[in-house]
């Protein structure tokens, strides 16, 4: 099996750290879909990363339907989807409040690619009003959480707000103080001295 993609996207970071969890073996490959579009184009025509290559050659795309795919292929034990419904409806909000933020932080930092007269600043004002209730909801939940979010080890929804909070905080830490989300800054950093996520650090 194949991850293809580079570590400084929020969404290779989290199937990375994800299939490690999982104990499921994998080999990474950092190709990016600017440097290398050629090369990427290759393994996947549509050039949109992460892409998985199973040991069958299929290619699959985004990383919430990787994600379903691999939590069947682990063992129960190690899977990261809870059983119980509620769990599950919680996990589930959990992690679109993260990917929120994730997609929010992208469209700031696409959009400030752009020349300074060509910004839409009533655009940027509302992403970033997104972005920030969107962790203000996430540090509610993290102030309530005892040890990891749904019990004594992490699951996805762990998982994947600590790589959203750590992307952001690459990206547009001025915009998104810490100070204002202890909680969910302190349970991150937790959660970013797994070995999972210490072997696999933003590019």
């Amino acid at each position: 099996m194949r991850l293809i993609g580079m570590m400084d996207s929020p969404y290779v970071r989290r199937v990375a750290v994800s299939l490690k969890i999982m104990g499921i073996a994998f080999t990474h490959e950092s190709v990016s879909v600017f440097r290398h579009y050629e090369a990427f184009e290759a393994i996947n025509p549509v050039v949109k990363a992460p892409s998985l290559v199973l040991d069958d050659d299929t290619v699959l795309m985004d990383s919430t339907l990787m994600l379903e795919y691999l939590d069947q292929l682990a063992p129960p034990e190690r899977r990261l989807t809870p059983t119980a419904l509620a769990d599950l409806a919680r996990s589930q909000r959990l992690i679109g409040l993260a990917l929120a933020a994730c997609e929010k932080s992208v469209q700031i930092i696409y959009e400030n690619f752009r020349p300074a007269d060509k910004r839409h600043q009533p655009w940027l004002d509302r992403v970033r009003g997104q972005l920030l209730k969107a962790y203000g909801l996430l540090e509610r939940e993290c102030a309530s959480a005892k040890g990891w979010l749904f019990g004594a080890r992490p699951l996805q929804a762990d998982i994947t707000v600590a790589v959203a909070w750590t992307f952001t905080q690459h990206e547009l830490a001025d915009m998104v103080a810490t100070a204002d989300y202890p909680m969910l800054s302190a349970f991150c950093q937790r959660a970013e001295a797994l070995p999972e996520m210490l072997s696999s650090p933003m590019d």
